[in-house]
């Protein structure tokens, strides 16, 4: 819309561009006004990478910009050629997302990111042309911005398409509201045709190329260019994910990235050209050997994890055996964790559809299963490296490697991590607890820290000192924005007020005198004084880690002798499928989960609810409909835990959590989205439904949380006063489910020992029936006749019990396995559900997060003293 001239500054001696709009073009009010917009907003960006204005004015009628003049070419001018190398990529790349990320932190989003709007000159990248920016209103985080715009008389209104097509975000296309994950989309589009010299969506029209932008997904970035570093593939798809809730969060995330991938590729390319001589270039050869396979997505060698104090700092990545699908994110889950001597790596995995503890040796690469840690999560190690400390079937447990079963030293209903020092160990037994003691024998735990509740909800992550008496835990606060309140404490065993260490909100662990702690998506090292409790030094980035946003658990670890282990951040989904009794695949589904806490079928099948807790923050409470794979999101601004369906399909009664407080709402809201949700139940406590009967008259739901839980039945008629289904019940049970035809309930029992399934009569209890025996991992569920009922076991069963009703009573005719089960095992509640007539389940399986590397560096610290 303007002209732009090359001018001298006679007063200041330098070349200038001076930028107009022509006067026939001013009298356009939405291009003035836009012409306007862009010299507000570029001058208030203050960036290398950002062209710089000088002056504004107008002169006759004439208004003008005076800027930077930048000499190069433009990027499309460049890609005329070809693609650029993989150095120019990175470097070119992490600069225009830097300059983006200061534009989005000052409340611009560009709008029109594309190769003729960035200038390539001798020092680097420079974005140009904010003619088409957007001012937004700053969140208080100064990250992405979300809200609407804060003019009065906006440039454009919301339906209106500006920008460039092939380079357009989808909500964009669609003439939505943007926000700053638009411009990283468009920088996705950018880096995939830098990467491979074509357009990441093309089409002979722009209808067809705006069609591509909507439903199409590009060629893979490895058939264009298989030497492609997969990180690098990684960074740039999540970047072109349709939905802007699965794209990096900030342009800040993707100018990391590529720095991470630019230090690795630049490390595998300077090992593999080291000279051929000498033990020491023999190793650098083989740890180059293994960077560039990783990178090519082959098994790799492993790499001796034992420390010579004397040679090099190496990186490489972690392979796995392809039957072994790690699992690191979840409340079921857990870092892997490195041995005190750096010999063997403990890990959570699945197998067969078993979740439990492998062991993998670091020189070998041998990893193995160890008996009886069905189900177990969060490792820890001994202090002298002979024993594992983990948590299953709610027992905090320990297992000696030299044999023998794992044997519970105490209960741990809803565990948050363990430490283990000398014949003590300390561990947080519950998600709103303290951090505790107790011999490694066995025994009462005893408190060791205590909560400051007007300040934290949770107490966890313990990790023990050099000395075995102190040790470093997290104190966090579970309320929506409260995160400035997380930091790490250093306690003492033996009492006392704790100290203040550092504010994160992530687990922290100290080696080779290195507090190792979380920082804006990074794995950052500081020097750390273990007596005086004290950090000191500069802090220093040893790389993006991947950090379980739900329980603040950083998934990253450390030996004695100075090797590191710690999980690159990354894209992982929970998938959601279809399975059979015989447990094969069934099909996928339309559902996009990032991390499902509860999902149920419809009345007629067609459709699923899903709490989804996507990025750890809140859970969005969405409709899904089986068919046609539309989503409809039901719920904003809160935390939705559970939800159960009405009857007809009309509603869904679900629970929301109160920000300020432990507890939980009971709400029902049209899944049509229309009308405002209606209030059921608000009792302080923590609710969640599990039911809805039939006939629509009871909502039954857990009080409470795990190792205090109670089945409570809520009438909707009468005084709809709710009661509990056992009134003088002292046990644990819960999750309870309506049989179809209203008589009976099943529900959880931990009333003889471990968790198992019981019926009883309903809506009032007048009898008992256990079905099977055994630990359960999930709710009983209904066939649509009331004929069967069906579980998930310990062990990693699918299982269907028998049942016939005569004369008022019922006969349980026998429980019989009927798969391994397909769904995530190890959770406490399970999350799938059956159709009416018990031939198809729908679940999600384990989260797969086998493609985010693995990073192993030995001699970290010897790099850490040359920065």
């Amino acid at each position: 819309m303007g002209e732009v001239y090359r001018a001298r500054d006679t007063r200041l001696e330098r070349t200038v561009a001076i930028k107009i709009l022509p006067a026939e073009l001013s009298k356009d009010a939405a291009r003035k006004q836009r012409f306007e917009r862009e010299a507000k907003t570029i001058s208030g960006l203050n960036h290398p990478n950002i062209c710089v204005l000088h002056d504004v004015g107008s002169h006759n009628g004439l208004d003008y910009l005076v800027m930077e003049c930048v000499e190069g070419e433009t990027l499309a001018k460049r890609l005329e050629k070809g693609a650029l190398p993989l150095e120019q990529v990175l470097k070119y790349g992490a600069q225009i997302a830097d300059a983006l990320d200061k534009a989005h932190r000052s409340g611009v989003v560009h709008r029109d990111l594309k190769p003729g709007n960035v200038m390539l000159t001798a020092s680097g990248a420079k974005l140009l042309d904010f003619g088409l920016a957007k001012a937004v209103p700053l969140q208080l985080s100064g990250m992405t911005m979300t809200a609407e715009m804060t003019q009065t008389t906006p440039v454009t209104q919301e339906g209106t398409i500006v920008g460039t097509f092939q380079y357009m975000s989808p909500e964009q296309v669609e003439g939505k509201e943007v926000d700053g994950r638009s411009d990283i989309f468009s920088l996705g589009a950018l880096l995939y045709e830098m990467v491979t010299g074509k357009k990441a969506f093309e089409g002979k029209s722009p209808l067809s190329v705006a069609s591509a932008v909507l439903e199409k997904e590009p060629a893979p970035i490895t058939s264009i260019k298989p030497l492609t570093p997969l990180a690098l593939d990684h960074v740039i798809r999540k970047c072109l994910s349709k939905v802007p809730d699965d794209r990096w969060q900030s342009a800040a995330d993707i100018k990391h990235e590529l720095a991470w991938v630019s230090q690795s590729s630049g490390e595998a390319k300077a090992m593999s050209a080291a000279p051929k001589n000498g033990r020491l270039n023999r190793v650098l050869q083989l740890a180059a050997g293994a960077l560039l396979l990783a990178a090519g997505g082959l098994a790799v060698g492993n790499l001796m994890a034992r420390r010579d104090a004397s040679g090099p700092t190496i990186r490489t990545t972690l392979p796995l055996p392809p039957d072994v699908t790690l699992l690191t994110l979840s409340d079921e889950a857990g870092s892997p964790a490195l041995s005190p001597s750096g010999s063997s790596l403990v890990l959570v995995g699945v197998a067969d559809g078993k979740q439990m503890l492998f062991l993998r040796a670091m020189d070998s690469g041998d990893v193995r299963p160890l008996a009886g840690t069905e189900g177990g999560k969060f490792p820890f190690w001994s202090s002298d490296g002979g024993s594992i400390g983990f948590f299953a079937e709610e027992q905090l447990k320990r297992l000696d490697l030299a044999g023998g079963p794992p044997v519970s030293l105490a209960s741990a209903p809803d565990a948050r991590g363990g430490t283990w020092a000398g014949d003590t160990i300390l561990f947080a037994p519950y998600i709103y607890g303290v951090i505790y003691r107790v011999p490694v024998t066995g025994g009462n735990p005893a408190p060791v820290t205590a909560m400051d509740h007007a300040v934290h909800t949770t107490h966890r992550w313990p990790r023990f000192l050099p000395d075995r008496k102190h040790f470093l835990y997290l104190a966090a606060n579970h309320a929506g924005g409260k995160d400035e309140n997380a930091a790490i404490f250093a306690g003492s065993v033996e009492g006392g007020s704790p100290k203040l260490v550092l504010n994160t909100n992530g687990s922290v662990f100290y080696a080779s005198g290195k507090l190792f702690s979380y920082r804006d998506g990074s794995l950052m090292a500081q020097d750390f004084n273990p007596d005086r409790l004290e950090l000191h030094g500069d802090v220093k980035p040893i790389g993006r880690v991947l950090r379980e946003s739900g329980n603040w658990g950083v998934i990253a670890s450390a030996s004695e002798n100075g090797v590191l282990l710690f999980q690159s951040p990354g894209e992982a989904k929970y998938p959601v499928s279809w399975w059979g009794r015989d447990g094969h695949g069934g099909g996928p589904t339309p559902i996009v989960s990032a991390q499902a806490n509860d999902l149920r079928l419809s009345p007629d099948q067609t459709r699923a609810v899903v709490a989804d807790f996507g990025g750890g923050a809140t859970g969005a409470l969405s409709i899904y409909d089986l068919k046609t794979g539309s989503r409809t999101r039901l719920t904003f601004q809160e935390s939705v835990w559970f939800a159960a369906w009405s009857p007809d399909g009309k509603r869904i009664v679900y629970s929301a959590e109160k920000a300020a407080e432990n507890a939980t709402t009971l709400y029902v809201r049209r899944v049509d989205g229309t009308g405002e949700r209606e209030l059921m139940l608000s009792s302080g406590n923590m609710d969640h439904p599990t039911d809805w009967s039939r006939d629509g008259q009871y909502i039954v739901f857990n009080r409470g949380l795990q190792g205090a839980q109670q089945v409570w039945v809520l009438p909707l008629f009468g005084d709809r006063k709710p009661y509990p289904l056992f009134a003088d019940a002292k046990y644990d049970h819960m999750d309870a489910r309506i049989s179809p035809n209203g008589k009976w309930i099943s529900y959880v029992s931990s009333e003889a020992g471990p968790r198992e399934v019981y019926v009883t009569s309903f809506p009032k209890s007048t009898g008992k029936w256990q079905v099977g025996s055994g630990y359960v991992q999930s709710a009983a569920l209904w066939r649509g006749d009331g004929k069967e009922l069906y579980f998930n076991t310990v062990d990693g069963n699918l299982v269907a019990a028998s049942i016939a009703e005569s004369g008022g009573a019922l006969t349980m005719a026998g429980v019989h396995r009927l798969s391994r089960a397909p769904f995530l095992t190890g959770r406490v509640h399970t999350v799938f559900d059956v159709d009416s007539k018990g031939q198809r389940f729908i679940g999600t399986s384990a989260p797969d997060v086998n493609a985010l590397p693995l990073n192993v560096i030995t001699n970290w610290d010897a790099e850490l003293k040359k920065r």
